[in-house]
């Protein structure tokens, strides 16, 4: 993310509760989101994902704090007059039109011109890659071009910002794919800012120009992909984006930790003396080597064949390890787990989300 772009909105310790619950779903949270930026939310069912889209849509309004664009405080303004448009998962097209009038609504209810409704529609079917279907049906159109109808209807408002709400989850997964590539395309192509919903790891890290993770009505980590990815500042958010290796752990001092039976040089520092932390180490960072006093041991337990890599779990030191390998082993050999201080990322101990982690001869929720 880029500081030297503008701050579109910001939300200034924002808190929120239902008013049937007394669990906040947001508590006390502040971001800024800057001119033409792609930013995801990014957290499991109930963390505050979609309440924070809503109160930037105006459909949600904040129990404390502020939401401001740019530089205003909006709180108050309703919906209709935000420079706000928002695609739902369930796209809400009109069956009774047909693909050009529904592009062309919002700009007749806004009473803009028929000339400049034709050229402006034209211009966003084109920019969605549906020029040549304005006459067809909703239902003649599949979900993907379906979803690229309610996007071409939101931004042919030209908004400054368009919000949108897992919009790819009823798609196909090589349906969904596709549409994350092209959505990064329209919004680049547009130079709006995007503020997107979603559950899905994977989807946040090929779009977004910046990764908010939230869980439990808080923000645990803003950045990058790359820095979401491999500088997780807690054990939550490494297990979250992707899979990782995570043991409980000991500093004894900066720069040297304990865990599974061993002392090892890191690169970590900042810690109080013995004090307990989390280590994490990611799959694709470890080396299945030979046995040696040099090395972890361990014993195979499990080879999966994954297409692009071997997943293997190795029972080593009563912890079952992922590793990521292009080469295959043996169920049942005695192998050495090899990485460097560089590989070990170490953290303040969290609470861990509750996804699937491995244990031997089936899966259980952590």
């Amino acid at each position: 993310m880029s500081n030297s772009k503008n701050k579109i909105i910001e939300l200034k310790n924002v808190s929120m509760t239902f008013r049937d619950s007394d669990t906040p779903v947001l508590n006390n949270i502040s971001l800024d989101i800057h001119d033409n930026e792609f930013v995801t939310l990014l957290g499991p069912s109930g963390c505050g994902k979609t309440t924070t889209l809503r109160i930037i849509g105006g459909f949600a309004t904040p129990d404390k704090g502020d939401l401001l664009f740019n530089g205003k405080r909006i709180n108050d303004v309703p919906p209709y007059k935000r420079q706000v448009n928002t695609v739902f998962q369930k796209y809400a097209l009109f069956p009774h039109l047909n693909v050009y009038d529904n592009v062309a609504f919002g700009l007749r209810i806004s009473k803009v011109p028929e000339k400049e409704i034709k050229q402006r529609v034209a211009e966003m079917l084109e920019i969605v890659d549906l020029a040549g279907f304005e006459k067809r049906t909703i239902d003649q159109m599949s979900g993907g071009q379906q979803q690229r109808i309610a996007i071409a209807r939101a931004l042919v408002n030209n908004p400054k910002i368009l919000l949108l709400d897992e919009p790819l989850g009823a798609l196909d997964l090589k349906l969904r794919k596709e549409m994350q590539i092209e959505l990064k395309k329209i919004q680049q192509r547009m130079s709006i800012t995007f503020v997107y919903v979603t559950h899905d790891q994977e989807e946040a890290l090929t779009m977004s120009d910046t990764v908010v993770v939230m869980n439990k009505g808080e923000i645990q980590q803003i950045g990058t992909p790359q820095d979401i990815y491999n500088e997780p500042v807690n054990a939550f958010v490494a297990n979250f984006i992707g899979e990782s290796n995570i043991l409980p752990g000991i500093m004894h001092r900066d720069y040297l930790v304990e865990f599974a039976g061993n002392n090892f040089d890191c690169v970590d520092g900042g810690f109080e003396e013995m004090e307990p932390v989390d280590v994490v180490i990611r799959p694709e960072d470890i080396t299945i080597v030979p046995a040696s006093d040099e090395v972890l041991n361990g014993v195979v337990e499990t080879v999966t064949f994954k297409g692009v890599h071997y997943e293997i779990v190795v029972n080593a030191y009563s912890d079952y390890w992922i590793v990521h390998s292009t080469k295959s082993a043996n169920v049942g050999e005695v192998v050495g787990l090899s990485f460097t201080p560089e590989d070990i990322h170490i953290m303040k101990k969290s609470e861990m989300p509750k996804i699937t982690r491995y244990t031997v001869g089936r899966s259980e929720e952590a």
